[in-house]
């Protein structure tokens, strides 16, 4: 049964049907000669009258055009053969390779039941000494990822990707929401080159795209990565690039529907759209989906109720530091204001927790003497505190390390610690067993070893 467009206002139109309307979410199509348009229908205003969000450009669209039900939700492909592909957030092709896809799947799907998931509590190891010590991740957890321009936030999630796939042999899935598409493609020019991209799916709901694109990306990719999760029990990391511009796009579609909106002109239903994608991200006894999510904080505002909403979901927090990027420390993560759930003795051990505190301490007391050397000097400092300096300065650049997908660029070999190896190198270095050996043999290495050699 055919409907009729009656109303346009920007990417959301009022169409009329004579029957039976089309329940919520369904798509109707809308076919010219030159293209095909899909509607996500978001609002039935009576018993003949819907109000859809265009899932494209509206251009050439005029009152009087016929739409077409298609009975169905938007529905993606899932399975093996999406492997290496790059895909819209409507399940279509954009990377110009052949190939078919023999199941789909609606990107509606209810969250795991509690008796289906996973209760036990355990670290996804990254091989990044930094994260893994100070701020560990939480297998099927979920992760802010806190950075401004140019601090190496691209860089630190093409890591990640890297490290799932070699060391969990795993799957990940990236989700750009309102990507500049110049940094889509750098990314994905490194998947190919680091020698990954065919154990990463990526999906892209791009910076100039209507906002009913835009809000439905991590969906798809989600949905994805459930079938990896619950078909071929993977270990799945689900990137999410960036989660502030879904709450955005969210906002717009709010206001073109009518709503009301709510604190500091965000969408009523904020709360509830947030749960229902963080919700689904979770873990089974067979497999995982380990989200990290980059977010963009408004005028550095963290109070901003956006960011809220989201921060009430995450484990852990990890901070990316320009003033770190300045110095060369490499990743640029804060290692005191990154902070995870899981860092506590029932979960991370006796050691592992303690090392980390002493860890923390020992930095924390190097930032608190930074001003009196700036001004005067290490020599007005108390030999205990000499000691405090050099030894923090060791971990700091300790703390560094090359990674795998920048060999290209600086010349070193990309490296992967065991957290135990971590951790016996940061009790070495507090001891004062290694306090003979100069502070610059410790940068950008693996285990400890390397700077004793």
């Amino acid at each position: 049964m055919n409907g009729t467009i009656i109303t346009l206002n920007s990417t959301v139109c009022d169409i009329y049907f004579e029957e039976e309307i089309p329940s919520i979410f369904e798509v109707l199509m809308l076919k010219t000669e030159e293209r095909e348009l899909y509607f996500e229908t978001r609002k039935q205003l009576d018993d003949h009258l819907i109000r859809a969000v265009a899932l494209g450009y509206m251009q050439g669209v005029k009152k009087g055009m016929q739409v077409q039900r298609t009975h169905k939700q938007i529905t993606i492909p899932v399975g093996k053969e999406i492997l290496g592909r790059v895909f819209d957030t409507l399940g279509n092709t954009i990377d110009d390779k052949e190939g078919e896809f023999s199941q789909s799947k609606s990107i509606f799907q209810p969250s795991m039941a509690v008796s289906t998931q996973s209760g036990n509590v355990q670290i996804y190891e990254t091989g990044i000494k930094v994260i893994d010590l100070m701020a560990p991740f939480i297998r099927g957890g979920k992760v802010g990822l806190f950075g401004g321009a140019g601090v190496g936030k691209t860089v630190l999630l093409s890591e990640f990707i890297f490290k799932s796939i070699s060391l969990h042999r795993g799957v990940s899935v990236f989700a750009g929401i309102g990507e500049r598409i110049r940094e889509g493609h750098e990314l994905y020019t490194q998947m190919v080159e680091s020698g990954v991209m065919d154990k990463t799916i990526m999906i892209f709901g791009q910076m100039n795209e209507a906002s009913g694109i835009r809000y439905r990306a991590p969906f798809t990719a989600l949905t994805m990565s459930e079938y990896f999760r619950d078909d071929e029990h993977k270990e799945v990391l689900l990137l999410i690039d960036n989660i502030y511009r879904f709450i955005q796009a969210g906002q717009e579609i709010s206001t073109l529907l009518g709503r009301i909106p709510s604190r500091v002109g965000y969408q009523p239903t904020l709360l509830n759209e947030i749960a229902e994608l963080e919700e689904r991200i979770a873990s089974t006894k067979e497999g995982s989906i380990t989200s990290v999510q980059a977010i963009y904080v408004p005028a550095d505002d963290i109070t901003d109720p956006g960011v809220a909403s989201v921060f009430t979901h995450l484990d852990t927090s990890i901070i990316l530091s320009r003033s770190y990027a300045s110095k060369g420390l490499y990743p640029s993560i804060d290692p005191l204001a990154s902070h995870s759930k899981l860092l506590d003795p029932t979960n991370v051990g006796e050691e592992h927790y303690r090392v980390a505190k002493e860890v923390r301490e020992m930095l924390a007391k190097y930032k608190d003497l930074q001003d009196i050397i700036t001004m005067l000097g290490m020599q007005q400092l108390s030999h205990e505190d000499r000691l405090i300096v050099t030894r923090a300065r060791k971990l700091e650049k300790f703390l560094t390390q090359p990674f795998f997908v920048t060999e290209s660029f600086t010349g070193r070999s990309g490296k992967s610690v065991l957290l135990s190896e971590t951790i016996s190198g940061c009790k070495k270095i507090i001891s004062g067993e290694l306090d003979a050996i100069d502070e610059n043999r410790f940068y950008m290495i693996g285990t400890i070893d390397e700077a004793a050699l």
